[in-house]
């Protein structure tokens, strides 16, 4: 499989309604989309990182530079048997795992193309259908919150996940488990609170909730492992996992009973799978963590999820609850049920919209085996 080309494209993509996380409110995204060609046959894929350095170290700038300084120059024009096998090129580059990871998924998707098979396929995926949730924003008020989880609930979503942050948490908290009182429901709290707040998120054990996620900084598994200690809900690691050696150590730190993967983070198919093996074989559950992904980037996530371990339900949901117009099609559905059927035509199973996608890009670069970046 010869890498012929790489093209860079950054689209700039308007979310249908504001989203607010700990660390700030998203209107826009600036998103690059990395398309592969090898053999012949196009691959696409997405690079997740954010437009400010708010939920790890990574912007669009920085991986766009990353990609086209580093990472496109060490693997245009080389022959790999399998995706799988690009990490290894890219061992020199320290970091930047989102940068690593547009690049990998579409060699991924390219390579499911070549051998006719689907994406979830070539991965080892076993499931049809994946449980979708959803996340929520943090609104204005408890009032506001809940009538949004009615809204969501009506469309059938399985798991219930709520941003909080201090001064936004347990009344918010509470009048949805009040309204809701057999709901799977769980709280993201991205880095927002400190080991000191113990005694705080010890109130949250009465809402039964499914996990508390990354609620401690973003790089500390060691104090999670504290926290775990002092509380009864289950924590789940986010920020804090890039690998399976972060998986590994936190489990054995007794830091969370929950990991969430997010192909970005974790620097692409080849690490994640590395992560579900090593969570499954210690009995961890993992889901499929979202980071506001066109269809491309959705697609790959569907596809992550069908791996056997990933047993609760993620952040992959319906692409109308993101976008007033998506970049593939058919677009991401959800079903009354609250599932997402799992493509079987070959790669990512969705046909990418050049036409749109030309609509919204905002500057491009390209590599060829023939000649130089233009």
């Amino acid at each position: 499989m010869k890498i012929e080309s790489i093209t860079l494209r950054e689209v700039q993509m308007r979310l249908k309604a504001p989203f607010e996380t700990s660390f700030g409110v998203s209107h826009n995204r600036r998103i690059i989309l990395v398309e592969v060609v090898a053999d012949g046959v196009s691959g696409w894929g997405e690079v997740t990182a954010s437009e400010t350095p708010g939920y790890n170290s990574e912007t669009t700038d920085t991986a766009w530079h990353v990609i086209s300084d580093f990472v496109a120059p060490a693997l245009i024009g080389k022959t790999i048997s399998a995706a799988s096998e690009c990490p290894a090129l890219l061992a020199a580059i320290r970091g930047h795992e989102m940068a690593k990871s547009g690049v990998e998924n579409a060699l991924w998707d390219a390579e499911a193309h070549i051998k006719g098979v689907s994406l979830s396929k070539l991965l080892g995926g076993t499931l049809e259908e994946i449980a979708s949730g959803v996340s929520l924003g943090i609104r204005e008020s408890p009032l506001a919150l809940v009538r949004r989880v009615e809204e969501e609930l009506k469309s059938g979503y399985q798991r219930i996940k709520l941003k909080i942050k201090p001064g936004k948490d347990l009344e918010y908290v509470a009048a949805v488990r009040k309204e809701f009182p057999n709901i799977l429901l769980s709280v993201d709290a991205n880095s927002a609170y400190r080991l000191e707040d113990a005694a705080h998120l010890g109130r949250l054990d009465e809402f039964r909730l499914l996990m508390m996620e990354q609620p401690l900084n973003w790089d500390d598994i060691y104090a999670h492992s504290k926290l775990q200690a002092q509380i009864q809900t289950a924590i789940c690691l986010d920020e804090c996992i890039n690998n399976a050696r972060h998986a590994l150590t936190a489990i054995e730190l007794k830091a969370c009973r929950i990991i969430n993967v997010k192909l970005g983070r974790v620097g692409g198919h080849s690490e994640a799978r590395r992560v579900e093996h090593t969570c499954r074989t210690h009995s961890i559950p993992v889901w499929c963590g979202g980071m506001l992904e066109t269809g491309i980037g959705r697609a790959h996530n569907i596809a992550m999820s069908t791996l056997s371990g990933f047993t609760l339900p993620g952040d992959v949901s319906a692409s109308k609850r993101y976008w007033n117009e998506d970049i593939i099609e058919p677009e991401v559905e959800v079903t009354s049920k609250g599932t997402i059927h799992v493509p079987k035509t070959p790669g990512i199973g969705y046909a990418v919209r050049r036409d749109r996608i030309e609509q919204l890009t905002v500057r491009t670069n390209n590599w060829n085996s023939q000649r130089t970046a233009a």
